[in-house]
């Protein structure tokens, strides 16, 4: 299959990489300049500097080329320039299937990409879909054993495209439950920012179990009111892509939470991440959302609070460990 990706991020090109070897790739990027790094050291050294691009990856940073032969595209930029992408697709004239693999609330519009790609595409008959789930790029990229959801209103999309995806170290399960996938890649990240905080204070595992269950509960109760569905949340794109991020070191979202637990200012740690790190710019959407449909959010709270209101982090979390004794709701 000839597969365009749009996006030569960390995960883009760990994508690329270990689809290139059943598929013919095109990496895109927007930047000349750093189609030019690709291209001269066939290492992505801004981005993914431990891995060598097979020679077999095509790259460009001409949309309208990476579109020209491709039977499906992959949309995996940064949330904030989604619309951005897809609105360079339409201008092409190309159709083509699209599968996205953006984690997050457009910025602004707080909205999911589905969302934003029935806005760009509107009537649109394209099948399309996102893919999601726990997996960092790294890993991905030297093929070791990874599950993710395809989610696609269009079963047939979906089970077609899994096929054509799936290998013994990419696993791909299908469903239905294109908001419910959604949501749990987006929110999780903010939960993972908590737990990081919680870990560089010193707190300990029992803490981080109850971060993780009760953030769960977060993300359940918000993405049921968005019209997800409860199963969903307990898989890979729910349960399992909270686990991963918030006990994994390769997660930004973590690290972002354990330099904020060691007194550093939120500018210098995106400075020294030098990558997105999308629960900081998630967060605000989220908790918007909690307040639209009234759906209590306390550790998404909190982590407004520290990334926007200038609380320090400890204060955030003895608030929530303060609050009044109440059951344990589950939804």
């Amino acid at each position: 299959m000839n597969l365009a990706i749009l996006g030569a991020g960390a995960w883009g090109t760990a994508l690329a990489i270990n689809l290139s070897m059943r598929h013919r790739v095109t990496l895109w990027t927007k930047e000349p300049e750093h189609l030019s790094e690709l291209a001269s050291n066939r290492v992505n050294l801004s981005f993914f500097p431990d891995f060598s691009l097979p020679d077999t990856i095509s790259l460009t940073d001409s949309l309208a080329e990476a579109l020209e032969s491709a039977e499906l595209v992959l949309i995996v930029v940064p949330v904030a320039g989604f619309g951005e992408t897809l609105r360079g697709i339409v201008k092409t004239g190309v159709k083509v299937p699209i599968i996205w693999g953006c984690k997050g609330f457009e910025p602004g519009t707080a909205k999911l990409s589905h969302q934003v790609v029935a806005d760009v595409f509107p009537g649109n008959k394209l099948p399309c879909g996102v893919l999601s789930g726990p997996s960092f790029a790294e890993e991905v990229a030297r093929g070791l054993p990874t599950a993710l959801t395809l989610a696609s209103e269009d079963e047939d999309f979906s089970r077609e495209m899994a096929g054509q995806l799936h290998s013994t170290n990419l696993r791909i399960y299908t469903s239905r439950d294109v908001i419910g996938v959604e949501t749990g890649g987006a929110i999780k990240n903010v939960i993972t920012i908590a737990a990081g905080i919680s870990d560089g204070m010193g707190y300990g595992h029992n803490a981080r179990a109850a971060l993780i269950t009760r953030g769960l509960m977060e993300i359940t109760r918000l993405g049921l009111a968005l019209g997800g569905k409860l199963e969903t949340f307990m898989g890979l794109a729910g349960v399992g892509d909270l686990l991963l991020t918030c006990t994994g070191d390769l997660s930004r979202n973590r690290r972002v939470g354990l330099l904020l637990a060691a007194g550093k200012s939120l500018s210098d740690i995106l400075n020294e991440l030098g990558h997105v790190a999308e629960g900081v710019h998630t967060a605000r959407a989220v908790l918007q959302l909690s307040r639209k449909f009234n759906v209590d959010m306390p550790i998404t709270e909190a982590i407004c609070c520290i990334l926007h209101d200038g609380m320090p982090a400890k204060a955030a979390v003895e608030a929530l460990l303060n609050r009044e004794p109440k059951a344990e709701i589950y939804l």
